[in-house]
């Protein structure tokens, strides 16, 4: 049994903590007072720290009162459009001085977003991590740090069906959080460290293929789709890992 320590506990975050906490005790962070007492019914050994706030690193001294940590986990989103960089800035600052110099295993969940708009396959070497401001800071501070870069996640109330999209003809790279799971157990238990990865689904559907199967609405055949495709081929290779859910068409199904 490890001591894990899951920061930022999200939508990803609870989903992965309810997994691991049956085999592992498990904290969390929350920004929510709201979300303790559920977190708390969970076992989740919760603690408020809003990564966003200057002060928020001074509450790692909850985390210490016990033996040391196995495994950290940041599920804190460190890249997003939507976001001001000086928010990023702040919560990476804060991060570093929360995480200080740990030196077991660690992992970063980066996002498959930071590649660029373009209309072909990429992979782990099309971009480096020292050219990810987020994926940088972190790494230069823990030389150990795995960076999993995750698709667009989906699976339980989250399916392309339920959303308004644009360009439909387009490929998904969308990933189960499941599968999300699974690796992360998977590179815990091997003791994995300084790995990069792209946790994505192998298949990529249009968009359209996706809503048109989940909804019942037309047909199921893969159409070959071309335009931008991220690569898990390193990560399948590399762990020897079959997905649960290859196919963003049939997330929605148990």
């Amino acid at each position: 049994m490890k001591k894990i320590g899951i920061i930022g506990c999200g939508w990803l975050g609870i989903r992965l903590a309810e997994k691991l906490v049956l085999n592992n005790t498990v904290y969390t962070t929350t920004t929510s007072e709201e979300k303790l007492q559920l977190l708390q019914s969970k076992g989740l050994n919760p603690s408020v720290i809003n990564f966003s706030e200057i002060q928020s690193h001074e509450a790692f001294a909850e985390w210490e009162d016990t033996e040391p940590f196995s495994v950290l986990i940041i599920t804190v989103p460190l890249f997003s459009k939507r976001v001001a960089e000086s928010i990023i800035e702040t919560r990476i600052e804060n991060l570093l001085a929360f995480v200080g110099n740990f030196k077991e295993q660690i992992f970063l969940m980066s996002s498959t977003g930071v590649y660029p708009d373009v209309d072909r396959a990429l992979t782990e070497a099309d971009l480096p991590y020292e050219n990810v401001l987020s994926e940088f800071r972190l790494k230069n501070q823990c030389p150990q740090l795995n960076i999993l870069r995750l698709a667009g996640l989906m699976g339980d109330n989250r399916q392309l069906s339920n959303y308004k999209v644009s360009n439909p003809e387009a490929p998904v790279n969308h990933v189960h959080y499941a599968d999300v799971c699974a690796t992360i157990e998977l590179m815990i238990s091997q003791q994995l460290h300084d790995k990069l990865y792209n946790i994505v689904a192998p298949n990529h559907p249009s968009k359209t293929d996706v809503i048109n199967t989940q909804t019942g609405t037309g047909s199921a055949q893969l159409q070959h789709t071309e335009g931008r495709i991220i690569s898990s081929q390193k990560m399948i290779a590399e762990l020897n890992y079959t997905f649960k859910y290859p196919d963003p068409r049939y997330f929605h199904l148990k």
